[in-house]
């Protein structure tokens, strides 16, 4: 028997997260970990789930799998969120404004800046002495 799921693809800086999720019994798994084991920061999780907040539903009628790589621990809590409400669209196109609306379907476009020649870091310059 196979269960058909909707998939979302969410990225922010170097993070990447896969998101499948259908319909269920409420479970989360984070890379193969239970979602309240995964995100150790208070709130984290909260705003992973955000976009299922935004449209009135709870974690209890689905069933959300994520495979996230990369980045640091607010990147892959921000990718995934991303995820969610792509596949949340595709399982619902009525969805979309909603989720559009709370700024769920934009992608964070700030990435690290390079470092540059002559400088300590992107921006911090030698300290300036005169003599």
């Amino acid at each position: 028997m196979s269960t058909h799921y909707y998939e979302g693809i969410g990225r922010r800086k170097e993070s990447t997260a896969r998101v499948r999720i259908m319909s269920g019994t409420g479970q989360l798994i984070v890379n193969e970990k239970p979602g309240e084991l995964f995100f150790s920061r208070v709130g984290d999780l909260e705003k992973a789930l955000a976009p299922l907040e935004a449209i009135g539903e709870n974690l209890k009628s689905f069933d959300i799998s994520v495979r996230v790589m990369g980045g640091g621990v607010t990147g892959q809590r921000d990718s995934i969120k991303l995820g969610l409400a792509r596949a949340l669209t595709l399982m619902n196109p009525d969805l979309r404004s909603t989720l559009r609306k709370g700024g769920f379907l934009s992608r964070d476009p700030r990435v690290k800046e390079r470092k540059k020649p002559g400088l300590k870091r992107a921006r911090k310059a030698p300290t300036y002495t005169k003599r």
